[in-house]
């Protein structure tokens, strides 16, 4: 495959648990047992009697055990770590018309299963968000029953079953054949070097659609959490049903969750990265979409997307211009003509050091959030 890349880039041993705790024979008493015996101490030693019977030694030597074993209870074995990480893991996710905390009611552990099945309720807002057998509704609308918005059909296509059936049955494939794209596994690869300041950290694989790439960061066992987010249900449901078949997904710390990519869920500067697959040209306001996904990152953080750009002898058709913005505003799709448009896109929206790569029509960028 024939690319372009562009502006790329001596000690002492430990008291026992024993020893330390209160009370323990082995601190002083074992010392003050031979020099207080009943065996006569003379000399010098006479002096370290006293001291050692004196009632501000034994103040001394009571304050001290009672602060080992004050310290042997706070770093004792056992503390449940897992329950702190799923708590901070938790503090991730925020209401998406505050952008405040969400109290959670639920398993603290962060699994494909049991985190939809919390309800969770904005500190501020007091709006309720729930999920059902798939995923976390944290959109706009989540709980309304009769107030629905029109969406552009970019969008609803891919909230239709049959469309979610096929994703991964031909559709997702055709990228291959008329733009270039090198396939999901080679697509990963190829993104590992953007992500590799992050790794270990939080990634949402946003407008996941079936979960191609969420299933593949999560079998990677580099990130701490990964967010299969999307807006089409039908989509979430399909990703679910693919990590049950799958085997050697590790389902802690993957959720899915609904969200709407112009109002992410998540609280300021709390994930270390975002991608987004053949997802930039579908968003409704690209702009609105990278805005979100700059807030929500930490410094550092780093954004990175594949989308297509029609260039080359088409950018020479005079009326190809006005004609994208017609086809964009009926279908709520976006061509892009150049990748100057997509470097502009994201330092309008905060991000700096972009960089991208092509094939063919295919384009892979990166930028980050500045540190």
């Amino acid at each position: 495959m024939n690319m372009r890349i562009k502006n790329k880039r001596r000690g002492t041993t430990p008291l026992s648990e024993t020893q330390m705790a209160a009370g323990s024979p082995s601190l002083v008493p074992p010392v003050a047992s031979r020099l207080t015996s009943s065996t006569p101490t003379r000399g010098l030693f006479k002096p370290l009697s006293l001291m050692l019977k004196s009632p501000l030694y034994r103040t001394f030597a009571t304050n001290n055990r009672a602060s080992s074993a004050t310290a042997t209870v706070e770093t004792r074995p056992g503390t449940n770590l897992s329950e702190n990480e799923a708590n901070g893991k938790k503090q991730v996710l925020a209401c998406p018309i505050c952008h405040d905390m969400l109290i959670w009611n639920g398993d603290p552990v962060f699994s494909v299963d049991s985190t939809p099945m919390s309800s969770l309720k904005c500190s501020t807002c007091r709006k309720a968000y729930s999920g059902n057998e798939t995923h976390l509704d944290l959109t706009l609308t989540s709980g309304s029953q009769k107030y629905s918005e029109y969406r552009p059909a970019s969008s609803e296509i891919f909230r239709s079953p049959l469309v979610s059936f096929l994703y991964e049955r031909g559709w997702r494939q055709a990228f291959s054949i008329w733009g270039g794209f090198p396939g999901p596994e080679r697509e990963f690869e190829m993104m590992k070097d953007y992500l590799k300041p992050v790794i270990g950290g939080s990634i949402i694989d946003a407008s996941c659609a079936s979960g191609l790439f969420s299933r593949l960061f999560a079998k990677s066992g580099l990130f701490s959490l990964v967010v299969a987010l999307d807006f089409s249900e039908s989509m979430l449901k399909q990703c679910y049903d693919y990590i049950k078949q799958e085997e050697n997904i590790f389902q802690e710390n993957l959720i899915l969750v609904r969200a709407d990519i112009a109002r992410l869920p998540f609280a300021s500067s709390s994930i270390d990265a975002v991608h987004a697959g053949a997802a930039l040209h579908c968003w409704p306001s690209p702009s609105a979409g990278v805005a979100e996904i700059s807030r929500i990152l930490r410094p550092g953080g780093v954004f990175v997307a594949t989308t297509y750009i029609v260039d080359g002898p088409y950018s020479l058709i005079p009326f190809l211009s006005p004609l994208r913005q017609n086809i964009g505003q009926i279908s709520g799709s976006h061509i892009y003509l150049s990748e100057r448009e997509l470097k502009d896109l994201c330092s309008t929206c905060g991000l700096v050091d972009y960089t991208c790569v092509r094939n063919r029509r295919f384009v892979m960028i990166s930028a980050r959030k500045p540190n």
